[in-house]
């Protein structure tokens, strides 16, 4: 499993208090956190929900009176299941800490310090969703090793793994060569056993480096001696590999013919590494030679570069040299790039693309030689056929290290890096470097919030709409407006990338008063039009604890002429819940001149239908999440008529948001839900043109 932004944590949370649990999961929310919480009332509850569920965190009270920690410890600790528990304090003290940890709690969550808990609960599903996905890789890794071992088992190459110079691993057909009947014959035999004396010292000088983590060669031809004593010429190919968890090397054993020239063979093997039309590696070879870099990378810290390199303005090229000049272009590339990259691995990647590994190269030796290697094509000329070429070239790069030790990250953040080179016109380089992402991320929060000012300043939100169709067809129209920034490209920017952006920085507020001022406008204008439009928008938990919000939305529906009853302010269950005094005022100050109050994302919480007892809204937005198995789940239909029944009892109406099919639409209406909308119905879109009749 991987943490996506669409998971819900589901959280157990053991307090006696339901509205500090309710505070707890409207904090994580509010960060950005989707939340399934569960509240057992006791300890049978609790092991019977731990059984029963799949819960990924429970987060206790230590002082809890009803259901004390020490005991919730010990069902916990004895469920049988990974779940991490988190202790939760009002405050810490020495022996508190010794007594938490020694009931086997994992960790501890400050109530008095909203930031340090969300940092506790974040870790914690964290460890639990890489522990989760280990034992998911372990298991496929077991079974990966067994189809492994079942595959060398029946290979007629004679394979054998070998661990500082001893066998610990050989197939039948390794040890038939050699004449061996089982491989208890040869287990923790070293290998220079079966090695002529004339090429002992040779070899064992091989086994050193490679005990030094130094890469094999592609080849070793040596003389082998079978059990007999019987001499044989041979030749031997290394591939790093692991073991059971030890790391070793992975030895094919071939014999030669005795008479086939070594020279020639030599030569047979070199042409099957090389590209045939400039001479240089060919892909396969240069990704074995990469993977060998990665796994370096990923098990020993190792340090390496990759480059890919491109001619930029290809297709012009193309029409200068012929397309059958291609190989000598590439070739006459590739010698310019092995005068400036001595003891890298060169080979041709593609028809117009090189790459360049270049072998313990920390991110500055990398960035040098990759700006080397864009000045060498800049000042130079190309000889190819008759024509004399000066090309510049693109280069994308990766430091290859721990944090991206994956062949096809590596592969994939160098293809983007030259893409993004030729799309700015070429003759640049662009360096992936892990390191560098924190960086990147700071620089990237400052662009956004350079981005949402302007937006503030002009008119640099585009505005979405979509109908609130009413079920019993009253033909009222209603529209719920929504706020989009738009990509470079053209492609409008998801809210949840920038509004977290804008209230770490103190700009909900200002976007709150954006949206309610054109809401009003658009309001006033359909009306003078002769259309009478409601519109519904969302405000943040700022504008309702903000005294002047009521004094400003009152100007401007005067300075509009617009009556309050066609403008609905929708605010989340969650943040009512945990400042219910200041959204009381707020939901006075409103009725003071009309304006609705819909109660958004409502029956996700601990005690919803308390929360009624204590806040009187017009509408009711159901949480959306009922809506995702609504024709399959009858706890999700159930909720939906309780929340319906008890609403329409209160005189409140509700709507369902995102619906998502017929047999949904039937349900809500037979469950007497008001209004319902969603993509399946008609979804936003920048005119409001539905026909409500």
């Amino acid at each position: 499993m991987a943490i996506g932004k669409d998971t819900a944590l589901r959280l157990m949370l053991v307090d006696d208090q339901v509205n500090e649990a309710e505070a707890i999961v409207s904090s994580l929310r509010n960060a950005g956190i989707a939340v399934r919480p569960l509240r057992p009332e006791s300890l049978d509850e609790l092991a019977s929900q731990l059984a029963q569920q799949q819960v990924d965190l429970v987060l206790a009270e230590y002082a809890s009176k009803n259901l004390p920690f020490n005991e919730v410890a010990l069902v916990v600790g004895g469920c049988g299941r990974d779940v991490p528990l988190l202790a939760v304090l009002d405050g810490l003290t020495d022996e508190i800490l010794d007594s938490v940890q020694g009931l086997g709690a994992e960790g501890i969550a400050l109530r008095s310090r909203p930031q340090q808990l969300l940092y506790a609960v974040r870790t914690e599903w964290t460890d639990l969703d890489a522990r989760r996905s280990q034992r998911q890789l372990e298991a496929q890794m077991r079974e990966t090793e067994r189809r492994c071992d079942a595959l060398i088992d029946s290979s007629r190459e004679p394979i054998a793994y070998i661990h500082e110079g001893m066998h610990i691993r050989a197939n039948p057909a390794y040890l038939e060569m050699f004449g061996y009947e089982s491989f208890e014959d040869i287990e923790g035999m070293s290998l220079l056993d079966l090695v002529a004396p004339e090429h002992v010292d040779a070899f064992k000088q091989l086994l050193k480096r490679l005990s030094k983590g130094e890469p094999p060669p592609p080849r070793h031809e040596l003389t082998a001696r079978d059990i007999e004593g019987r001499d044989f010429p041979a030749v031997m190919e290394f591939t790093a590999a692991q073991y059971e968890g030890e790391p070793c090397q992975q030895v094919i054993f071939r014999r030669q013919a005795q008479d086939v020239d070594p020279e020639l063979a030599r030569q047979v093997e070199d042409l099957k590494q090389r590209d045939q039309g400039t001479g240089l590696l060919n892909r396969p070879t240069f990704l074995g030679l990469l993977d060998t870099a990665v796994a370096e990378a990923a098990g020993q810290g190792a340090a390496h570069g990759l480059l890919l390199i491109e001619p930029d303005h290809f297709a012009q090229l193309l029409e200068v040299i012929g397309l059958e000049d291609v190989d000598q272009l590439m070739a006459a590339m590739g010698q310019r790039l092995a005068s400036v990259a001595e003891g890298g691995a060169i080979a041709r990647f593609g028809e117009h693309q090189l790459a360049l590994l270049s072998r313990d190269s920390d991110h500055m030796a990398t960035s040098e030689l990759a700006e080397r290697v864009r000045d060498a094509f800049a000042e130079h000329v190309l000889e190819v056929g008759s024509h004399s070429l000066n090309t510049t070239v693109s280069v994308g790069g990766v430091q290859i290290g721990e944090k991206i030790a994956s062949t096809s990250r590596v592969l994939a953040k160098a293809s983007q890096g030259v893409g993004a080179a030729i799309a700015v016109g070429g003759n640049r380089v662009e360096l992936y470097d892990p390191g560098a992402v924190d960086r990147a991320e700071l620089e990237r929060i400052e662009a956004w919030v350079a981005r949402i000012r302007v937006a503030l300043e002009g008119d640099g939100f585009r505005l979405d709409f979509q109908p609130v169709i009413a079920l019993q067809g009253d033909g009222s129209e209603m529209y719920e407006m929504f706020l989009r920034l738009y990509g470079t490209d053209g492609e409008p920017v998801a809210a949840s990338t920038y509004m977290p952006i804008a209230e770490e920085h103190g700009l909900l507020g200002l976007i709150d008063r954006w949206a309610v001022a054109r809401a009003i406008d658009l309001i006033g204008e359909r009306q003078r039009s002769g259309k009478r439009t409601s519109l519904l928008l969302s405000l943040s938990s700022e504008a309702v604890q903000d005294p002047t919000m009521a004094s400003f939305i009152a100007a401007n529906l005067a300075s509009a002429g617009v009556p309050g009853e066609q403008l609905v302010l929708a605010v989340p269950e969650s943040k009512v819940f945990t400042s219910l005094r200041e959204a009381q005022e707020f939901v006075g100050a409103m009725a003071g001149f009309g304006v609705q109050i819909a109660l958004e994302r409502f029956g996700a919480g601990l005690n919803s239908m308390q929360l009624l007892t204590h806040f009187d809204p017009a509408f009711l937005k159901i949480d959306p999440q009922f809506m995702v198995d609504l024709s399959k789940s009858t706890d999700s239909q159930q909720k939906v008529r309780n929340i319906a029944s008890q609403a329409s009892s209160r005189g409140i109406r509700t709507i369902a948001d995102r619906v998502q099919d017929a047999t949904s639409m039937t349900l809500l209406f037979s469950a007497g839900v008001d209004f319902v909308q969603g993509d399946f119905l008609a979804p936003a879109s920048s005119s409001m043109n539905y026909d409500f009749s």
